[in-house]
């Protein structure tokens, strides 16, 4: 080796010009002091040897590069200058985490650059690909821990800061640190200036030691052989410890910590619906439409409509503000009104405006929501009514009754003070007609909510599997005014000829008996709209045919579209060619209603409406639709031979 040969020359040479000035030394002193002398000499030759030695030394050691260094390799041990390796089994990787890196590990950003805690085979999957299709669970490509993968060291940069290396974990920071600061240690040879013989990375943020703080190299440290142990995750306090008392004081029991004050309102989280959860001495005043609580840590006041559509000026435009705030005045202050009537029940509190006289409206804006929020708890819950229509909650009274043991009241009505422990503005929304079970109390889904919904009035089926000998019920809704099947009575008959017995309902007010008919059914037909709402009476296993008109409304069809899938109902759609509207009975055919139905769209929801929806009637080709009554009779078939 080059290195320790030259190293070794030099080291000769020195130990000649050590011997030269120590007879130099030798003659100046003088006799009576020789004794003096001799001991500095011998102190001076040791000095020199041991100088020597740790050239020596020096020269040998092997040089790595930071930038190659690699966590778990005896070359890194040696640049940190530890007595013991820092093993996190990383072996045989040598690539750095970049900044684009780091931040790809919190945002799952997709790139040319390695993600380095993704696994090697997914490093360049493309943003298409990190999704599964409609209908599975998404899957995130860069979530995978496969074992034997891991996080690189990542790269040590002159000055080391933060903005160059990305956002970073609180773990990658410490062992860069302590390898930073190893590194540039004066003294490479001594262990590490914490006492401890090897180094220790805790992987909860709370756990993380303190900086090491170095030694200057003028100043001896003799190695201290006690190893320093990190507390264990569990027994470090995230909240400051009371002050124990003074030897000989009494001991008192200290009370646990506050709880952190949270905002009364939530108002941004959902895009659908402002609401507001109260705990404590809650008081509603109906007429004057007050929600106050008493005895806050902190006075806040917030004006809520309770209607999932905020963001729709027109269903909001009925729908009165409920002052919702904390007071800090004491319970039983004379200017906090005395409590009519207490309850022991939490109360809900809700608008039954808006759309509500649509009918699909009536289910994903109240019915649903009323569902998702109240199921849990069993009926013992008070119903507080805002803008209350009675002719709505009259068609719907059963499902109140289902979900509350207690009459429903009307607010506006209301000029009693009703005291309450706990108290919700505003119903819990998912989507559109639908529940997300990860989101949902008690894991609730929109099978719950139909077979709930089948409870209520009453209904037997709850499969779609027909009666020995029967043929399968297809349910055809007719509508009376605009998007109507124009060729119905053909379309009962190509029906029949594939092997449906079918029935033809508009509905009516009444939900109970159009509710009863669609459960005998195993399937039902119908043009995009509100009566498609009704397959929440369908047997579970049952068909949904919707039939999407012209204009490019594949969107609205949306609305039912994944809720029947939802419900475990098979969905089927039906898109209508050009042929197939009565549109073009009212255009010629280079109108922008067939060339470019985005532009009529642009104009707004009113322009749509009034062409697609208002004006539209649909005439089934019943040769290419045939195919679709095939494979929703083949489907229910299915069902009973299982």
């Amino acid at each position: 080796m080059e290195g320790g040969g030259g190293g070794k020359a030099m080291g000769y040479a020195h130990h000649h010009d050590t011997a030269r000035l120590l007879k130099a030394f030798t003659r100046t002193v003088e006799p009576r002091n020789f004794g003096i002398g001799l001991v500095a000499g011998f102190l001076l030759v040791t000095c020199a040897y041991f100088s020597t030695a740790r050239f020596d030394a020096i020269h040998i050691a092997p040089l790595v590069s930071p930038s190659e260094t690699r966590i778990g390799s005896s070359a890194s041990a040696a640049a940190a200058g530890s007595k013991s390796q820092l093993d996190l089994g990383v072996p045989g990787q040598d690539a750095a985490l970049s900044s684009e890196g780091s931040k790809a590990e919190v945002l799952d950003t997709d790139g040319d650059d390695k993600d380095l805690v993704h696994d090697a085979s997914l490093a360049d999957t493309k943003k298409d690909d990190t999704f599964a299709r409609d209908g599975d669970a998404a899957v995130e490509a860069g979530k995978d821990d496969d074992a034997g993968g891991g996080a690189l060291l990542p790269p040590l940069s002159a000055n080391g800061t933060q903005e160059e290396q990305g956002v970073l974990e609180d773990q990658e920071l410490l062992v860069q640190d302590a390898i930073a600061a190893a590194a540039n240690s004066p003294n490479k040879s001594s262990s590490s200036s914490n006492g401890g013989s090897q180094p220790v990375v805790q992987s909860d943020p709370a756990t993380l030691p303190a900086p090491v703080q170095q030694t200057p190299p003028s100043i001896p440290v003799p190695e201290v052989k006690q190893e320093a142990k990190a507390p264990p995750a569990q027994q470090i306090a995230l909240v400051p410890q009371p002050v124990k008392q003074q030897p000989g004081s009494e001991e008192v029991a200290t009370a646990a910590p506050r709880r952190e004050w949270k905002p009364l309102c939530d108002m941004t989280s959902n895009r659908r619906i402002d609401w507001c959860e109260l705990d404590g001495d809650v008081r509603v005043h109906g007429a004057r439409g007050t929600v106050t609580l008493v005895g806050a840590p902190r006075a806040e006041e917030w004006r809520v409509r309770p209607y999932p559509r905020k963001v729709d000026p027109n269903a909001m435009r009925h729908v009165t503000n409920i002052t919702v705030r904390s007071t800090t005045t004491l319970p039983g202050a004379a200017e906090e009104e005395e409590c009519a009537i207490k309850h022991s029940v939490p109360a809900l509190l809700f608008s039954d405006r808006g759309y509500t006289g649509n009918y699909f409206h009536a289910y994903t804006d109240v019915i649903l929501p009323l569902f998702l929020t109240a199921k849990r708890y069993g009926g013992e819950v008070q119903f507080l009514v805002s803008d209350m229509q009675m002719w709505w909650v009259g068609k719907f009274l059963p499902v109140f009754k289902s979900l509350s043991n207690y009459d429903l009241v009307d607010l506006a009505a209301d000029n009693r003070t009703r005291c309450f422990q706990h108290v919700q503005v505003g119903l819990t929304c998912h989507a559109d007609f639908s529940i997300d079970p990860l989101r949902a109390p008690n894991g609730y889904s929109m099978v719950d909510f139909t077979r709930h919904m089948r409870g209520v009035y009453g209904l037997p089926r709850g499969l779609a599997v027909p009666a020995a000998g029967a043929r399968p019920r297809l349910l055809l809704i007719a509508r009376a005014s605009t998007r109507r099947f124009v060729n119905a009575d053909e379309i009962v008959r190509a029906a029949q000829k594939v092997g449906f017995e079918v029935v033809v309902s508009e509905g009516t007010h009444e939900v109970a008996p159009f509710a009863e008919l669609a459960n005998t059914c195993d399937a039902m037909l119908g043009v995009h709209g509100a009566g498609l709402t009704n397959m929440v009476f369908l047997p579970t296993g049952g068909v949904v045919i919707q039939v999407v008109p012209l204009g490019g409304l594949e969107f609205v069809a949306g609305y039912f579209r994944t809720p029947s899938r939802d419900m475990g109902l098979r969905y089927l759609e039906y898109r209508i060619a050009p042929a197939e509207s009565t549109l073009t009975e009212q255009y010629p055919p280079d109108h922008p209603i067939f060339t470019d139905p985005d532009g009529v769209k642009s104009k707004g929801w009113d322009s749509l409406k009034q062409v697609y929806l208002d004006k539209q009637d649909v005439r089934l080709d019943l040769k290419r639709f045939r195919p679709l009554l095939k494979k929703a009779i083949a489907h229910i078939r299915a069902n009973k031979l299982q």
